[in-house]
């Protein structure tokens, strides 16, 4: 009777004992779980947080970049702007280039007969510079002055000039143009240097279309000087 009552006491006290393990065991499972579901939430916060400030760093390093190259842009802008001034200062601190005092009376030309020369075309030696041209070729006051005479009969020279004009250049000079086909002046008009006064040709005492050229010092026939070293004087080359 003692033996059986005995099996009975130790065989619940061992059941209850290996109950307390599995609940003991079903806690620590739902512990562990608890633990790992914590960790990965953790991990997730930790990578979103590591995007974000991936991304806040691409977005303020191009917004810098973008800052910088407006600032050189600007800056670069600037030195156009201050060089461009420069030049302009510089160029209107250049004297105007002057115009030319004294210019050639025809601008395309052969050179034939010259002053002092001697031959049977004129009475004795050759009072001027001829200027072989086709008639018709614009002929140009040589210097800016007032015409004194124009028209044929050498402009009152004589009919060997055939027609011709006369400047007064108003510094004791004068200008003679003669052989010309056509006069497109008068006396007391005022011209400047360059300005179409007549055109080449042949008439009077010439033997082929040119342009008989003087430098008087009155405006009467007898007072002419070498021509070409006048001009050489005034910068014109012939």
């Amino acid at each position: 009777m003692f033996q059986r009552v005995t099996s009975r006491s130790f065989l619940a006290s061992h059941l209850r004992t290996r109950a307390a393990v599995l609940a003991a065991g079903v806690g620590v499972s739902a512990v562990a779980g608890v633990g790992i579901a914590a960790a990965a939430s953790n991990t997730a916060a930790t990578a979103t947080t590591a995007t974000t400030s991936a991304s806040a760093t691409a977005v303020q390093a191009q917004a810098t970049a973008q800052a910088k190259a407006a600032q050189t842009k600007a800056v670069e802008a600037k030195k156009a702007a201050e060089a461009k001034k420069a030049a302009e200062t510089k160029k209107a601190a250049q004297p105007a280039k002057k115009a030319a005092s004294w210019v050639s009376p025809v601008k395309s030309y052969t050179v034939s007969a010259s002053y002092a020369q001697a031959g049977g075309m004129w009475q004795s030696a050759h009072s001027g510079q001829d200027y072989a041209v086709p008639s018709g070729t614009e002929v140009v006051a040589t210097h800016g002055g007032t015409i004194v005479k124009a028209g044929g009969n050498g402009a009152g020279d004589g009919p060997a000039y055939g027609n011709a004009v006369v400047v007064n250049h108003g510094d004791g000079t004068y200008s003679q143009y003669a052989h010309l086909s056509q006069v497109n002046v008068q006396p007391g008009q005022v011209v400047k240097t360059g300005q179409k006064i007549a055109l080449s040709g042949n008439t009077g005492n010439s033997s082929g279309p040119h342009l008989h050229f003087e430098i008087r010092t009155s405006s009467g026939y007898g007072s002419a000087i070498d021509p070409v070293k006048f001009l050489s004087g005034k910068g014109v080359r012939l």
